[in-house]
Parts: C-alpha cells; sequence; structure tokens
C-alpha cells in the first residue's frame, strides 16, 4: 500500500523560502512529484523526479524557484521552494506518477499541505 505523507507548509512572506517534505513508502516503483490545489484555480502539476533516472520535470510557472529532489536512504522527496509570489499559495500535495512527463496523472497522493504566500 502506497503511503505519503507531507509537511513543511506554512505561512510565508513573497519572497522567501520553504521547504517542503514527502514521506513516501513507493519511492523505489513510481516517480514521485507535486501537484498544487489552489481555490478557484485549475489543479496545476508542479515538479517530478523520475524512480530510476531522477529525470525531473517542473511546470513554466515555477522553473528557476523550485528544485525537486529526493533521498533514497530516508524514503524522502523535497520540493525547495525560492522566491514564493502570491500565486504559490495552494495546498501541496505529494504524488506518485508512472513517469514524468507532463500530461501523467497521479496515481496515489496524500493528504496535503498548505502552503500560504502573504504579507
Amino acid at each position: 500500500q502506497v503511503q505519503l505523507v507531507e509537511s513543511g507548509g506554512d505561512l510565508v512572506q513573497p519572497g522567501g523560502s520553504l521547504r517542503l517534505s514527502c514521506a513516501d513508502s513507493a519511492l523505489d516503483f513510481y516517480a514521485i512529484g507535486w501537484f498544487r490545489q489552489a481555490p478557484g484555480k485549475e489543479h496545476e502539476k508542479v515538479s517530478c523526479i523520475g524512480s530510476s533516472d531522477s529525470s525531473t520535470y517542473y511546470a513554466d510557472s515555477v522553473k528557476g524557484r523550485f528544485t525537486i529532489s529526493k533521498d533514497i536512504r530516508k524514503r524522502m522527496v523535497y520540493l525547495h521552494m525560492n522566491s514564493l509570489k502570491v500565486e504559490d499559495t495552494a495546498v501541496y500535495y505529494c504524488a506518485t506518477y508512472g513517469n514524468c512527463a507532463p500530461d501523467t496523472v497521479e496515481r496515489h497522493w496524500g493528504q496535503g499541505t498548505q502552503v500560504t504566500v502573504s504579507s
């Protein structure tokens, strides 16, 4: 059974940084990534990292600001978020994917963690 548990969401000022963490029981079998959902906005796949080759995907809206990484030994996946903007405010979900192609959909996801960017 796949279990994904997110943490690290917080209230941060514009321009600030956060690191989201995901404890991932399926790290060996799936590509892992993050998507976000904000009220009144469409679901957005933010980032993904491959299971075997560590290839990565980033949405255009976060390229150059967000970095995804994983620690296989600790079975953790991280989303490092820098230069945060008000429009990054959303619930962020850790999720599994078959691969990191832009159009792949989530197979499993966690309960989410709230990120609020506000002054």
